[in-house]
């Protein structure tokens, strides 16, 4: 499920150092990152039963279809970003270096290492069955990919990326999707590893 480590080495090289242009190297990577953590939401969940859907490893933890809920919202947060504040947000400096900021996506986000609060708009009220959030989580996942396979301008505007603390491009939101997603498929698979979690 992991982007592999030639393939992050890769993007970070790849990255336009100067301009705007999106290589179709980046597209490729992107497109595969997107691919690969969204299969790995899949894999994930596959064959869980109702009492392992529900299932939380403590009162304060939330339950793998409370988890596939946030990542659902999150995937709805980024691509409305996309959508509706890039094109109207401020201008990247012609001499902006994405680089550091691609990498810093790849690397801190998915890192579990670290929990963090999520906003009130993202936490998950069991507003859909564990299948309808996948579903939802999916039918999105496509639309970020269409936005990314249609889109020559994704490194012209900064839009303020609240996990990284600081504006970011149209690509590097993109990057955070999948990162976010990878984030919390470790979740998943920190409760399925849980000692009282249900065998079926």
């Amino acid at each position: 499920m992991l982007l592999t480590a030639s393939l992050f080495t890769i993007l970070c090289l790849s990255a336009v150092a100067v301009g705007h242009d999106l290589t179709t190297s980046d597209r490729e990577q992107a497109l595969r990152y997107l691919d690969e953590t969204r299969s790995g939401v899949i894999d994930a969940t596959k064959g869980l039963s109702e009492a392992q859907w529900k299932f939380k490893p403590a009162p304060d933890r939330w339950s793998i279809a409370e988890i596939v809920e946030h990542i659902a919202l999150g995937e709805d947060f980024l691509l409305h970003n996309l959508r509706e504040e890039l094109p109207k947000a401020p201008a990247a400096a012609a001499d902006r270096d994405p680089r550091e900021v691609d990498a810093r996506i790849m690397s801190f986000i998915p890192d579990r290492s670290e929990k963090f609060k999520a906003p009130p708009f993202l936490v998950p009220t069991g507003r859909w069955t564990p299948q309808e959030a996948l579903d939802h989580f999916l039918a999105t996942r496509a639309e970020t990919a269409a936005f990314l396979k249609s889109s020559n301008d994704l490194r012209e505007h900064l839009v303020f990326l609240p996990p990284l603390g600081k504006p970011v491009d149209g690509y590097e939101w993109i990057l955070a999707a999948s990162a976010h997603s990878e984030r919390h498929t470790k979740q998943i698979l920190e409760v399925k590893a849980d000692p009282g979690f249900p065998p079926n």
